[in-house]
């Protein structure tokens, strides 16, 4: 099982700021849209259809993103992601988005969902399944805060000069 799916996508004009640069708030529509097509692709988990057919669903609950260098538009990029940590109630996933050569980090986003209860309307503890898909795909980092990973990546030279 692949625990680190792989997507590409080309930045688009009307995600851009002035400067040609994808705009920051928009960075977390790409990371989003990637994951969701990832998890339908790699692991034939549709979180609408879930959503849809169960009423149950991860809501976000927090986002941490780090922003190293521009992606502009027009530009190819490759957003990969992981599982980094899931507990009763929620998962930590890592996101990174590269250029398309993966070369150059641009961007990382460390995503905490809450898993819920969309027709009571409240948090739900995970069901056994999703503990089982989870412990199948989970891969975890060795640093337990993100400022400890960026820091890491930073030294691990992954990026351009910063």
């Amino acid at each position: 099982m692949n625990k680190v799916p792989k997507s590409t996508a080309t930045i688009r004009f009307q995600d851009c700021d002035p400067f040609n640069h994808l705009n920051n708030a928009k960075y977390l529509d790409y990371f989003m849209n990637a994951r969701e097509d990832q998890l339908i692709r790699e692991y034939d988990l549709d979180i609408f259809q879930l959503a849809a057919t169960r009423g149950l669903s991860w809501v976000v609950a927090s986002n941490q993103v780090a922003y190293f260098r521009p992606a502009r538009v027009m530009e190819e990029i490759v957003i990969d992601s992981q599982l980094i940590k899931f507990s009763e109630k929620s998962i930590h996933v890592e996101m990174r988005m590269w250029d398309k050569e993966m070369s150059t980090l641009k961007a990382i986003l460390w995503a905490k969902l809450t898993h819920f209860d969309l027709k009571n309307l409240k948090p739900l503890s995970h069901l056994e399944e999703f503990g089982d898909f989870f412990g199948k795909i989970l891969l975890p980092v060795k640093e337990s805060t993100f400022e400890e990973r960026t820091a890491s990546l930073l030294r691990r030279r992954q990026l351009d000069s910063v």
